[in-house]
């Protein structure tokens, strides 16, 4: 992802909420290679998004909000 060079793309860069962004961005990409594996082709971003939404994301959110105590 690019943004503008200079303070406003430095501030979206260093925002909490940019920094969570990327950190469940990265659990749904693990979450699609390991369910791609397991059916043995490409499922697509967007239903890997929407299983992981559905069966992980609360789970995940509130073990991340534990860790950062």
């Amino acid at each position: 992802m690019s943004f503008p060079k200079g303070e406003s793309g430095d501030l979206v860069r260093n925002s909490v909420l940019y920094k969570e962004f990327l950190a469940e961005r990265e659990e749904i990409l693990r979450h699609k290679w390991i369910e791609s594996e397991k059916v043995g082709h490409d499922i697509g971003f967007e239903k890997a998004l929407l299983d992981w939404i559905v069966r992980y994301r609360s789970g995940w959110q509130q073990a991340r909000s534990r860790s950062k105590r």
